[in-house]
């Protein structure tokens, strides 16, 4: 397929490769410059990829991004011709999703939303979850794409769906960060080696991917970002706005936002979101890389 790529972060980037290995031809375009190493043609604006390719996906970072990708001056929208599908992979806003469709759908093109999970190690593994939102024909053309990009790839419903099952996933994994993150302090608090603590975990009914994951992170001090805070923020207050909207309580939700708002005025806006646990070290006073030792006499 000739597809245009527009978005080339650390998600965007080995996606786009991705779908180059496969042996699709892309246009790409990024605000700061196409990356070197990705074997695509590099265009001049999200337009000019848009003309030149079939199906459309972008990959920026939050809600007014997609925005102006799609319909600011040099947008998607000016590239436009019937018959073309836009597909968003970003993390956005449910409600600003259905009305981006609503308008491309007026252009006489398809619009999917398709937000992904797995982070950086799951883009470069092309085993992202790939959640869609948007009409079967669409989704059913553009699946190979999907495939070659990820491995859980699911049609949800309708536009607006796909969106609102990323901002379900991310509740559930900033949830599970914060619970392991407050287990793996209270056993190096306690005493015990929290690398061998995760590791009997992981044999239990507590095993999971974050634990796996993102507790080897907090093991290893590994804070370069996979996901940075300040992304996960903005996802969190997606699911607050909903949830305020909605009048559904999200207690935990909110409070686990209170961390990562924390987190950012300590600097961490670009950490990756396993460094909740630097928060809850800085009010426990301890963390929990500390010599064996010293882990004794605090407890």
């Amino acid at each position: 397929m000739n597809v245009a790529f527009i978005g080339l972060g650390i998600m965007g980037r080995p996606m786009a490769g991705h779908l180059i290995a496969a042996g699709h031809s892309l246009f790409l375009y990024d605000i700061t410059g196409v990356p070197e190493g990705l074997a695509g043609t590099a265009v001049s604006s999200a337009a000019e990829a848009a003309r030149r390719a079939d199906i459309v996906i972008t990959m920026v970072p939050d809600t007014p991004h997609v925005e102006a990708a799609l319909f600011g001056p040099g947008g998607v929208a000016e590239g436009l011709s019937p018959g073309k599908v836009v597909v968003d992979m970003s993390s956005i806003s449910p409600i600003a999703t259905k009305g981006f469709a609503e308008k491309i759908n007026v252009l006489g093109c398809d619009y999917l939303d398709a937000p992904v999970s797995g982070g950086e190690v799951g883009a470069k593994a092309a085993s992202l979850t790939i959640m869609i939102g948007g009409p079967q024909a669409a989704f059913d053309r553009v699946r190979p794409l999907f495939e070659a990009m990820g491995k859980n790839v699911t049609l949800v419903g309708g536009n607006g769906d796909g969106q609102t099952t990323k901002v379900a996933n991310q509740i559930i994994v900033a949830l599970t960060i914060e619970a392991v993150a407050e287990a793996l302090l209270f056993a190096a608090k306690a005493g015990a080696d929290p690398a061998r603590v995760r590791q009997a975990l992981m044999g239990g009914f507590a095993a999971s991917r974050i634990l796996e994951v993102h507790g080897e992170r907090m093991i290893q001090r590994n804070f370069a970002p996979g996901f940075r805070i300040a992304l996960h923020q903005k996802d969190l207050a997606l699911a607050l706005d909903g949830a305020k909207a909605l009048s559904v309580p999200l207690p935990n939700t909110a409070a686990t936002q209170q961390l990562l708002h924390a987190a950012i005025a300590q600097g961490g806006a670009a950490w990756d979101h396993s460094a909740i646990l630097k928060v809850l070290e800085r009010q426990a006073d301890f963390e929990i890389a500390a010599p064996a030792a010293a882990r004794q006499d605090a407890a």
